[in-house]
């Protein structure tokens, strides 16, 4: 049975500048989905890839960007 990982990570909203934790699955490698601020509600573009040694690098950026 594979195992999911999920990794939290950090990351800053482009609307309000909050500092967030999101958690991203380690059994996708590369993901794109859209989360809203926990603060301000606004809908963050959410990239993950993970790189060779399973670290996940994040792009949070503005949906309307």
């Amino acid at each position: 049975v594979p195992m999911s990982a999920l990794d939290s990570v950090l990351i800053q909203c482009p609307y309000c500048g909050e500092a967030l934790e999101i958690s991203v699955d380690q059994s996708v490698a590369e993901q794109e989905y859209v989360e809203d601020c926990q603060v301000c509600c606004q809908p963050i573009l959410l990239k993950v890839v993970f790189d060779d040694n399973l670290i996940p690098h994040v792009d949070a950026r503005a949906e309307n960007e």
